[in-house]
């Protein structure tokens, strides 16, 4: 199913390129945050992990090249999250020698087997952490993240239960898009036509409940003010109707 338009639920803030100031509107809730590392083949990747105080389930954030767990985008994604009731667990695919080297030669951001199988370490490594142990998990994939979340999520049916790619590249994760069981969400930028095309084709080869969203006016990097707060709003709507939880609306803005 493809859907272009907005939802009647759309937040009235305004994130733009400054989705950090959006937040200083947001009406605080108990939110339990911790800085981890987490061992993967003999190195240790950073993390956060934030879990607020009525919990229904846990995403993970599998970040697009050149980008990294600070992204304000995916920060404002996972603040909206904790607002529906879900985890979250902002995580580097690679190490900061690793993202030094990506920077120079760009030889490991479309290396979708070494970020998959890093969010698969992470996503086993969560399942025996005690305050979320219990909670079924889901992927946010952006850019390549989105198929590294997908070929992780192909390799663990089961266990990853929905997956929404934002800008993603989710054609990078080529034949495992067959073996995807997690419902899946694919939302793209309307003025970002060859990623549409991609996502498009991307869609056909899934085989699991999925959805393609266009969102008007929005590029790659969904920008365009009241862009981000959709990707935010579907995404919540998504992972509440597969992992449990309350979609609510972000609180207002101060503004």
């Amino acid at each position: 199913m493809v859907r272009s338009g907005w939802g009647a639920q759309l937040c009235d803030i305004t994130v733009g390129r400054n989705p950090e100031a959006a937040m200083e509107g947001y009406r605080a809730i108990p939110v339990h945050e911790q800085g981890v590392r987490i061992p993967i083949d003999g190195v240790a990747l950073d993390a956060d992990l934030a879990v607020p105080a009525d919990v229904h389930g846990i995403v993970l954030f599998a970040h697009g090249s050149g980008s990294s767990r600070h992204s304000p985008r995916n920060r404002y994604v996972a603040e909206v999250l904790h607002h529906g009731g879900f985890a979250t667990l902002l995580l580097d695919l690679l190490t900061p020698d690793e993202e030094r080297l990506d920077r120079a030669t760009a030889a490991l951001r479309f290396d979708i087997a070494l970020l998959a199988t890093r969010l698969g370490v992470a996503t086993d490594w969560v399942r025996v952490q005690k305050p979320v142990a219990h909670l079924e998990a889901g992927y946010f994939g952006a850019s390549t993240g989105a198929a590294a979340a997908l070929v992780a999520a192909a390799e663990r049916p089961g266990i990853v239960h929905a997956v929404v790619s934002r800008g993603g590249r989710p054609d990078l994760a080529g034949d495992a898009l067959e073996k995807v069981e997690a419902p899946t969400l694919l939302i793209v930028g309307g003025n970002d036509a060859q990623v549409i095309e991609l996502n498009r084709r991307a869609s056909r080869r899934l085989h699991a409940p999925k959805e393609l969203v266009i969102v008007p006016g929005a590029t790659h990097l969904f920008e365009e003010p009241g862009t981000l707060e959709e990707v935010a709003r579907l995404a919540t709507t998504w992972f509440a109707r597969y992992l449990g939880g309350v979609p609510q609306p972000a609180p207002r803005s101060a503004w």
